[in-house]
């Protein structure tokens, strides 16, 4: 053998050969016994001589020094035995890269490239070392490692190795650390903006709340500065900024003759209901500018023509005309069941013998009917005005509407039951519709009636201006302009029904307003023309002067009517003059 080997014996070269293991983890050179293998293959020898010449190690060297153990060289012998070599101080120990010891001894076979995982790159058999000494601890091989015969080694695989790689604790903690900040930091932002995304949503609603409010306020007139207090409802609403719905209602009697009329009003702003009575002395202004009263307008100009009168002194906008003849008014009461009414007088039955008890009785909560509520509204007694007769028509159409549906399509059913024919633009639907509504108010207490004051001239009083006009219709009062024209009220005398309307041309023609003062039940010889106030003296007598009258025709006295100077014609009145 060679130096190297025989360096691996005794020091007197003579004892039992030795031969080089591996290192220890000092670095420190690990001998064993060799067998007698070694002598009986000479040949095997001198090749592994010539291996470790080409610069080959026979040991297992780690360079990455991971491991505390040597696995042992390649040995030519095939025993597992290695033969004996100089000792050689590795620079780091045999370790594997990462961190793994080398099991059971196993080296890469000659000539197959080196695998740094300590495994070797083919599946070929690896040599074992056949026994090991204390100082190089082994781990145990797998249980069904079988050494098998003497002097063969086992067959190991690949497949057989697994790579273990050893988890970091302080790596790992450090990604969970990252990840938790940064899902911490993540719902912040989230949160940030969901608050943002709140805020906006909220100021949005409370702006346009606020814009609500503002406009409802200002729609009801309840905004300060633009306030004025409302019409009994305890309330403070602007009159010009509420809503009302107004129908004229002229109930005509046909048995006795004459009209009595009323407004109807529902404020839908302030949920309340009225009755205006409308004394037929109101002065209005005819189609042809002249001046009339109401009674005279609803039988000579019709329901166009006084609604566009109302419209003008009442500053309404009335919506269309209801006319109630008292044969429907009778039908009406017996269709919503009879009414209750606290009636103030007695009335007798028309179709009654004298002597007989009155049809309606004076009381509170008198149940009337159909034929009761007619005789009950048309009631006028001797030497009363005519507003004591009005008064008692609004207590009928409030016991009307206490009694009347508050359904829409129930109350058009009822007023199509009538069977009456309505003037346009009012229809059934509108009628039931509105009926239905002032039925609702009435019902809860929020209807009432109200009647217009006017003076003996026919003009509204200050009184009407404000606690009606104004408050209850939201309208100005615009009575005829006295000093536009001096008002003449003409009663025919002379038995020729002519006359009236011959008059009434040349007053108009001689600057006058005429109003008409109707047709004495007897003729006259004379005529005769007066006037209340001093200040209307030279007013008739140019008044005389324009008819053709005698001077001496104008005196001193009552002025019927509404007008500042009232005439008589009599059988002296010449047209022709």
């Amino acid at each position: 053998m060679n130096d190297r080997y025989d360096a691996g014996h005794g020091a007197d070269g003579g004892g039992a050969p030795y031969e080089l293991v591996g290192y220890d983890e000092y670095g420190r050179p690990v001998y064993r016994q060799a067998t007698d293998q070694q002598a009986q293959h000479p040949q095997q020898a001198q090749q592994y001589d010539a291996y470790q010449q080409q610069g080959h190690q026979g040991y297992g060297y780690d360079p990455y020094a991971t491991g505390g153990h040597q696995q042992p060289g390649y040995d030519p012998y095939g025993t597992g035995s290695v033969p004996p070599q100089q000792p050689q101080t590795p620079a780091y120990g045999s370790y594997d890269p990462y961190g793994a010891q080398q099991q059971g001894g196993q080296a890469p076979q000659q000539g197959a490239p080196y695998d740094p995982y300590g495994q070797s790159a083919h599946t070929g058999q690896q040599p074992r070392v056949t026994e090991q000494t204390a100082h190089i601890p082994q781990q145990p091989g797998p249980a069904d490692d079988d050494p098998g015969p003497a002097g063969t080694a086992p067959d190991y695989r690949t497949e057989q190795f697994a790579f273990v790689e050893e988890p970091d604790g302080d790596s790992e903690d450090v990604i969970d650390w990252m990840k938790f900040t940064e899902n911490r930091t993540e719902r912040r932002e989230e949160a940030k903006r969901r608050a943002r995304s709140r805020i906006v949503a909220l100021a949005v609603v409370l702006a346009l709340v606020a814009a609500g409010g503002v406009g409802y306020l200002w729609y009801a007139g309840k905004l300060p500065g633009l306030s004025d207090s409302g019409a009994g409802t305890g309330t403070t609403t602007a009159a010009g900024a509420q809503k009302r719905d107004v129908i004229v209602v002229h109930l005509h009697d046909t048995t006795g003759g004459g009209t009595t009329t009323a407004l109807l009003v529902d404020n839908t702003t302030t949920e309340q209901g009225t009755t205006v009575l409308l004394p037929n002395s109101l002065a209005l202004t005819a189609d042809d500018g002249a001046t009339t009263t109401l009674a005279k307008s609803v039988e000579d100009d019709g329901s166009e023509g006084t609604r566009t009168a109302l419209d003008t002194v009442l500053g309404t906008d009335i919506e269309g005309t209801w006319r109630l003849d008292t044969p429907f008014l009778l039908t009406l009461v017996d269709l919503v069941g009879n009414i209750e009414v606290d009636t103030d007088t007695d009335v007798p039955d028309p179709d009654a013998k004298k002597g007989e008890a009155p049809l309606v009785k004076k009381g509170k909560g008198q149940t009337l009917s159909g034929k009761m509520a007619v005789a009950y509204a048309t009631h006028r007694g001797s030497g009363e005005a005519q507003n004591a007769q009005l008064e008692r028509f609004g207590q009928v159409m409030h016991g009307v509407l206490r009694k009347m549906t508050s359904d829409p399509d129930a109350a058009t059913l009822t007023v199509q039951t009538l069977g009456q024919i309505l003037e346009p633009p009012l229809t059934d639907k509108d009628l039931g519709d509105f009926l239905a509504r002032l039925s609702d108010r009435a019902k809860g207490g929020d209807h009432k009636s109200a009647l217009l004051p006017v003076q003996d001239d026919g003009t509204l009083t200050a009184e009407a201006s404000d606690s009606v006009v104004k408050d209850v219709l939201g309208g100005t009062a615009k009575s005829p302009d006295e000093n536009a024209a001096v008002s003449v009220s003409v009663r025919n005398a002379t038995g020729v029904k002519d006359h009236t309307e011959k008059a009434r041309v040349v007053l108009l023609n001689g600057g006058f307003t005429f109003r008409a003062a109707g047709t004495a039940a007897a003729p006259e010889a004379t005529s005769e023309v007066v006037y209340a106030d001093a200040a209307d003296k030279e007013n008739a007598t140019e008044v005389a002067k324009t008819l053709g009258l005698d001077a001496g025709s104008v005196t001193k006295g009552k002025v019927t009517g509404n007008a500042r100077v009232s005439v008589v014609l009599g059988q002296d009145y010449d047209p022709g003059s």
